[in-house]
């Protein structure tokens, strides 16, 4: 099981990146696309090179139609990606200032109560992504530029946020049984690298 949530893990992760790649990439084009179409209208090129700034213009050059409205989706869809991961391997911004002065003991329990408590939001928001899905869908709703439908962006979301769920539903287990059986479970449980 540790292997599959690892695994499971790691792909979301990898899925991600190449979403958050195929963004980057996405958003050079838009802007190098709106600046060359920007420096075709320019007065200045078009007084001293009318030709060359009407063939810059008239290649069509110009941002991508509906640039933000992809990239709003796949960064969303990509956040929900990392979680995993993020999860299992205890990657979460944590503030340990007055816990490092607790007993191990201590320090455990409460990180295994937080572990619990985030499990809990994290099936709460996959939830309620659903019903945003479902909402969506029902209403028909589509963007403004590109006019796909915007349930397409809340399932793909939901879809990461299943397997996060599933993830934490894992670790939360997997951190009752290190306190229980007082070995440890999950990746980096011997101690907090700092």
């Amino acid at each position: 099981m540790p292997n599959l949530v690892d695994r499971l893990s790691r792909g979301m992760a990898v899925l991600g990146g190449s979403i958050l790649t195929v963004l980057v990439i996405l958003i050079f084009v838009s802007v190098l696309g709106r600046g060359l179409s920007t420096f075709g209208h320019w007065d200045w090129l078009e007084s001293v090179a009318p030709g060359f700034a009407a063939w810059v213009v008239g290649t069509g050059v110009g941002p991508v139609t509906g640039d933000f409205e992809i990239v709003e989706s796949g960064i969303a869809f990509a956040i929900f990606c990392f979680l995993p991961i993020c999860q299992l391997y205890s990657g979460h911004a944590t503030v340990d200032v007055f816990t490092s002065l607790m007993p191990a003991r201590v320090t455990q329990m409460l990180q295994t109560l937080w572990e619990i408590v985030l499990t809990a939001v994290l099936i709460l928001i996959t939830v309620r992504l659903l019903e945003g899905t479902l909402e969506k869908y029902s209403r028909g709703q589509t963007t403004f530029l590109l006019q796909y439908p915007v349930w397409w962006a809340y399932a793909a979301s939901f879809g990461a946020a299943v397997v996060t769920s599933l993830v934490g539903v894992y670790c939360a287990a997997a951190r009752v049984l290190e306190l229980v059986s007082g070995r440890a479970i999950l990746p980096g449980s011997g101690g907090a690298v700092h």
